[in-house]
């Protein structure tokens, strides 16, 4: 019965988040990012101030936050330790990409897609979003090194998997930008693995042999 009770509790809370966070990104997106005021959300929300803040430490956070670090260290956690960690890291991205859009559907970008655009376009456009984004792409590259789990006894290979999770990281983001550019007409996915191809070559994300 408890854990029935805390799942509950958790799943509450992940749907005011994700309640929270769609206002936000709305208002935003509807009035700029320095121009709506946290209350603005709370308000939209249906919520007190107080409850944004619970969810979302910072001003900063209604934007930034997102799974994405949990679900690539999940698929990179279920991958082969014996595979190359260039191919390892860079088909959690592809798959993980695809698991947050859906893969991309040819009539145009679905819900999930249109918030992930709208999130991306903030990003991009705002310089306070722009320097935060930084300390989340070193968080998410810090979890795929976690995942990788070379071992605090060999630091060579902690620099080797810090290194290759910073590349596929960095081929990811020309993607994302192209993708934001495009207005999602092309799947997420497909650019990913189009960046990380023209980076690494084609085997990095196709097939096993």
């Amino acid at each position: 019965m408890a854990d029935q009770h805390s799942t509950l509790r958790a799943q509450r809370r992940a749907d005011t988040q994700r309640l929270i966070q769609a206002h936000a990104v709305r208002l935003f997106t509807e009035r700029g990012y320095d121009a709506a005021t946290v209350a603005d959300v709370a308000e939209a929300a249906g919520v007190s101030p107080m409850t944004v803040y619970r969810h979302f430490p910072t001003k900063e956070d209604l934007v930034l936050t997102d799974r994405i670090g949990r679900i690539v260290a999940d698929r990179i956690a279920a991958s082969a330790a014996a595979q190359p960690l260039v191919r390892r890291i860079s088909r959690a991205l592809v798959e993980s990409a695809t698991a947050v859009t859906g893969g991309g559907p040819a009539d145009g970008p679905t819900a999930d897609e249109q918030f992930l655009l709208a999130r991306l376009r903030l990003m991009i456009a705002t310089p306070a979003l722009r320097a935060r984004h930084l300390d989340n792409h070193y968080a998410l590259q810090q979890a795929i090194v976690d995942a990788l789990d070379s071992g605090p006894a060999d630091p060579d290979a902690a620099f080797r998997a810090r290194a290759a999770a910073g590349a596929c990281l960095a081929a990811m983001h020309t993607a994302l930008v192209r993708w934001a550019e495009d207005d999602g007409r092309t799947a997420l996915p497909d650019l990913i693995a189009t960046a990380l191809a023209a980076a690494f070559g084609e085997a990095v994300t196709g097939p096993d042999a």
